[in-house]
């Protein structure tokens, strides 16, 4: 089962391969040529770093790649009323007593120091489709969960700052 990938995620994924393929690695190729010619390559620490660097390129290539070979796209059926994929998503925790802001976003964009949460995540998983004023149970594990109640639900749609993860 590969990636949850929305049209615009994988063209983003696109244009990064092919920005790393047409610049990057011409880029890290001549910094490879230029260090070499500096001589003795066992302490040449500039050969090193321009090594690592190319190989570190051509590793985010091939992650990118495969993750497209294997990415099915998605595409959100929710309602207006309802919480879907690029939506802002206000929460309450019951049993915390805390309310957070989360912004639903397919698994490649995840990133929770940000507030963005997979649609894959328990979370994510269980807030999906659901409408303002929903009591919804996370199942975290067969024997865990908690209960949250949605507050409010934004609909941004929007999706043009949001990054593609690292690896």
């Amino acid at each position: 089962m590969g990636e949850q990938l929305t049209k615009s995620d994988v063209q983003k994924i696109r244009d990064e391969i092919e920005y790393r393929k047409l610049v990057v690695r011409k880029e890290a190729l001549e910094a490879v040529k230029e260090a070499r010619a500096h001589g003795d390559l066992s302490e040449n620490f500039e050969y090193h770093a321009a090594k690592k660097d190319k190989n570190s390129n051509e590793s985010r290539i091939r992650y990118l790649e495969r993750i497209l070979k294997n990415a099915r796209i998605v595409e959100d059926r929710s309602g207006d009323d309802e919480v879907g994929l690029d939506n802002i998503v206000e929460v309450y925790f019951e049993e915390d007593d805390e309310t957070e802001e989360y912004k639903l976003v397919t698994s490649i964009r995840g990133n929770s120091m940000k507030g963005y949460i997979s649609i894959e995540s328990p979370l994510g998983r269980a807030i999906r489709g659901h409408k303002v004023g929903d009591r919804v149970y996370v199942r975290v594990n067969e024997n865990a969960g908690y209960y949250i109640v949605i507050k409010s639900i934004q609909n941004t749609k929007d999706e043009s700052e949001d990054e593609i993860r690292r690896f």
